[in-house]
C-alpha cells in the first residue's frame, strides 16, 4: 500500500488505520504445547498441564481435552470427571518462560513495536514493516511459520485496525490459524457477537445488559449512552460504547510499568491455624518486598486477599503514610488487615499479599522521615546475602519450616 499525504506509516493515515496492521498473536495451549515438545507420544491425546493434587487447577488444556469441556482454571477433580482419560503433566514454569523469551524475540524480528500482554500473547504494530516483509497478512503468515520452525510451537494470529478487534480475531482463528478483519469490515465482524465477547463484560454485567434486551454488540452500539450509563456506570458505558462502535484509540505500548507486585498461594487443605496463616503472610510479604526492591520501586498501598473454604473471596487494603518496600512494613500491615476480618478460626483456602500504587524508590517526599530505616538496613543486608548465595541464603527463622504439605505445589513455583 502506497503512502498518501499525511501518512505517518504504511497503512496509517491521519491516525486512522486503512489496513489491518495491528496483530494479536496468541500461542495455542501454550503450556501443554511446550510440554509436548518433550513428550511427543502424547500428541493427539487429551492433555492438561496441572499438578495431580486435591487443590490443583488446570493451567492449560490441549484442544483434545477441550472437546470434553476441560478448561484453564478448572479444578483438576472436575476435569477428570469430564475426561477420565485426561493425561496430567506437571507444569514446568521455567520451560514456559524460556519458550516465551524465544517467541518474543521472533516478534521483534518483524517490528520493534511489541506489547507483551502475558507469557504467551502480545500485540504487534506492523504498519511500518510492510516494505520489508509485505502486507500484514503476509507478515502474519511468515511470523507463524518462523515460530513453528524455531520453536515447534503453534500460534494463532488476529489482524485488525484496532487492538480490541485483533484480540477477538485471534480467538476466532484458533487453533493455529490466521483471521484478518479489514478496518472497513470491523462493524460487520463485531455486531453479530454476543455482549459477552466485549472486553470487561463478565457474568454480572452481561446479566444486567441482557435484562435490558441488550444481547449483541449491535444492541450495545445502538443503546443511547445515557441509558447505558444507568446500567453499567459512566466509565464502563463510554468504554463499551466506543468499542461496540469499532473505536479503540489505544496504541501499542512497548514499555509496561507494573501497577502492582504481589504473591498468593492456595493451601493444600483449608487452614485455620493463625500461626500458620501469619507465617505465610510473612513469606508472601518477604517475596513481595524483595521484588519491589529488585525493581527499585516502593508501594503506597498494601492489600491482602483471602478466599474462604466456600470460595467467597474478600480483599482489604490500606494506604500507608509513606511509600515503602520494607518486607517487615508490608508484613505488619498485612497482618493488621487480616485481623480486621475478625475471622479467627475460620478455614482459609487461599491467601495473598500485594503492593499497589507503585512509585520509583525514593520519589515519595514523605518517606524522608520514614520509620522504616532500621528495617531497610536489614532488608539491604538480606538482599546482599541473597544475591551472593541465592534465594535460600538467608530468611526469617519462622520460615525455615518445610511447607510442601501445607501449600498447594503450584504455589511453590516462582511467579510467571
Amino acid at each position: 500500500m502506497s503512502d498518501g499525504p499525511g501518512d505517518t506509516a504504511a497503512g496509517v493515515s491521519a491516525g486512522v488505520r486503512t489496513s489491518a496492521s495491528i496483530l494479536h498473536v496468541d500461542m495455542d495451549s501454550f503450556f501443554v504445547s511446550v510440554e509436548l515438545l518433550d513428550r511427543p507420544e502424547l500428541r493427539g491425546l487429551p492433555v492438561a498441564a496441572a499438578h495431580d493434587t486435591v487443590r490443583s487447577v488446570v493451567s492449560s488444556a490441549s484442544y483434545e481435552a477441550r472437546r470434553f469441556g476441560v478448561r484453564s482454571a478448572m479444578p483438576v477433580a472436575r476435569a477428570k470427571q469430564l475426561c477420565p482419560q485426561l493425561v496430567l503433566v506437571p507444569p514446568t514454569f521455567e520451560k514456559y518462560r524460556r519458550a516465551s523469551r524465544e517467541v518474543m524475540a521472533i516478534f521483534e524480528e518483524f517490528t520493534p513495536l511489541v506489547e507483551p500482554l502475558s507469557i504467551d500473547e502480545a500485540f504487534l504494530d506492523v504498519a511500518g514493516s510492510v516494505r520489508l516483509f509485505g502486507e500484514p497478512g503476509e507478515i502474519a503468515r511468515r511470523l507463524r511459520e518462523r515460530i513453528r520452525e524455531r520453536t515447534g510451537l503453534p500460534a494463532s494470529v488476529g489482524l485488525a485496525g484496532t487492538k480490541f478487534v485483533a484480540k477477538l480475531a485471534s480467538q476466532r482463528a484458533k487453533p493455529d490459524g490466521v483471521l484478518e478483519i479489514p478496518p472497513a469490515r470491523t462493524l460487520e465482524f463485531l455486531h453479530p457477537l454476543p455482549v459477552e465477547a466485549m472486553w470487561g463484560v463478565g457474568r454480572a454485567t452481561a446479566g444486567a445488559l441482557q435484562a435490558r434486551a441488550i444481547r449483541t454488540v449491535a444492541d450495545l452500539a445502538r443503546e443511547p449512552l445515557p441509558s447505558l450509563e444507568r446500567i453499567v456506570g459512566p466509565a464502563n458505558a463510554r468504554r463499551l460504547h466506543e468499542l461496540a462502535n469499532g473505536r479503540d484509540a489505544r496504541r501499542i505500548e512497548t514499555s509496561r510499568v507494573e501497577k502492582s507486585i504481589g504473591h498468593e498461594e492456595t493451601f493444600a487443605n483449608d487452614e485455620r491455624d493463625a500461626r500458620v496463616l501469619h507465617r505465610e503472610l510473612l513469606r508472601l510479604a518477604t517475596r513481595t518486598g524483595e521484588r519491589l526492591r529488585a525493581a527499585d520501586a516502593e508501594a503506597r498501598t498494601v492489600s491482602i486477599k483471602v478466599r474462604w473454604e466456600n470460595f467467597d473471596t474478600v480483599t482489604r487494603s490500606r494506604t500507608l503514610p509513606e511509600a515503602t518496600n520494607s518486607s517487615q512494613r508490608i508484613y505488619r500491615t498485612a497482618v493488621e488487615l487480616f485481623e480486621t476480618l475478625g475471622a479467627a478460626g475460620r478455614p482459609v483456602r487461599l491467601i495473598g499479599v500485594r503492593a499497589e500504587q507503585l512509585l520509583a524508590a525514593g520519589s515519595d517526599a514523605a518517606a524522608l522521615w520514614s520509620d522504616d530505616e532500621d528495617w531497610r538496613a536489614v532488608d539491604q543486608a538480606v538482599d546482599e546475602v541473597r544475591d551472593r548465595f541465592g534465594a535460600s541464603g538467608v530468611r526469617p527463622a519462622s520460615l525455615l519450616r518445610e511447607r510442601d504439605e501445607i501449600v498447594d505445589p503450584r504455589s511453590l513455583q516462582p511467579p510467571a
